[in-house]
């Protein structure tokens, strides 16, 4: 099969397609045709060696969705030809951009019938990183307000629809080109991120602040969610540009008792879990992934730049 490897630590240069042996699933595996996989900011570190290294050469691609062409032995409530959705490869385990995968049971789900497979592929990182976020983490319950900071990216839309699916009061921030597709997400209020009363928009969007908070840049928002929470508020924080975070004045925090929660997607217990719930709103239409460019394997490496580089709205897809 082709498949995308890199042999050494660096940037997108280092990628290549190689032909490759077809993996043999496991027992608790199921082997992946693989009809999409998604690009995500964590790839790019990830094949810059940022966490801990794994055997050289890898495959990249933390994201799929496919077929399932082969079944492992003690894998119960999957099928041979079953479309199916994954996630937290890449990391301890070779990744997505490939023809074929082998996947854990436990980092997989059964995709409901009709669901668009390059759609789902793109699913993966952003929704469950959502999920864990405001549901996990967070408990947002109904009739709440969540602030989503960053809606146009991958996470980001996808966190705007599954609050609103939770039936919160969903308030986001983004570029102007954006907010008429975040409003048809169900956001109810959409505020340019640049404006100078941010601050106070969010305000008063929010009926005197919101009740959760999810954060993609600490090192830029952690003393605002503090500033415009409302008082025992949940802040999750899944990321920063710069890891030098910190408050200038923490007693606003501390006044109001707010919890701070920070996480990673590959932390969670049992990926399958959090997937079967987004494959559930994927078969339901309550969650749709927009899907940016797509590109082949020989793409990837220009899939690596453009996942990093200017915004745009939803997610990059290789399809194999």
């Amino acid at each position: 099969m082709r498949a995308v490897r890199y042999h050494d630590y660096g940037g997108s240069g280092v990628l290549q397609v190689d032909d490759i042996d077809r993996p043999d699933p496991a027992d608790d595996e199921v082997l992946i045709e693989v009809a999409a996989a998604g690009v995500n900011p964590v790839d790019t570190y990830l094949i810059a060696g940022s966490y801990e290294p794994f055997t050289l050469p890898m495959i990249p691609g933390v994201d799929a969705a496919g077929e399932a062409a082969e079944v492992g032995t003690a894998v119960e409530g999957v099928s041979e030809g079953d479309a199916v959705i994954a996630t937290g490869l890449s990391k301890d385990h070779y990744g997505a951009c490939a023809e074929y995968v082998a996947v854990p049971d436990d980092r997989l789900a059964v995709l409901p019938a009709g669901v668009d497979l390059v759609e789902a592929g793109a699913a993966g990182v952003a929704a469950v990183t959502a999920w864990r976020a405001l549901i996990d983490h967070a408990g947002l319950e109904p009739a709440e307000t969540a602030l989503i900071h960053g809606g146009s990216g991958g996470v980001g839309h996808a966190a705007v629809q599954i609050a609103d699916a939770a039936g919160a009061r969903v308030v986001t921030t983004a570029a102007p080109q954006y907010h008429d597709r975040l409003e048809s997400f169900g956001a109810d209020a959409v505020l340019d991120y640049g404006r100078d009363d941010l601050r106070d928009a969010v305000t008063a969007a929010s009926s005197g602040g919101p009740d959760v908070i999810l954060d993609h840049r600490l090192d830029d928002y952690l003393q605002f969610d503090a500033d415009v929470a409302a008082h025992d508020a949940r802040i999750v924080g899944i990321g920063e540009n710069d890891p030098a975070i910190g408050f200038t004045n923490d007693g606003v925090a501390r006044g109001k008792d707010l919890t701070y929660q920070f996480m990673s997607m590959f932390n969670t217990p049992r990926l399958a879990d959090p997937l079967d719930a987004v494959a559930y709103l994927l078969g339901e239409g309550e969650l749709e992934i927009e899907v940016a460019p797509t590109y082949d394997l020989e793409e990837v490496a220009d899939a690596h730049e453009d996942v990093m580089a200017d915004s745009f709205l939803g997610k990059l897809v290789v399809t194999p």
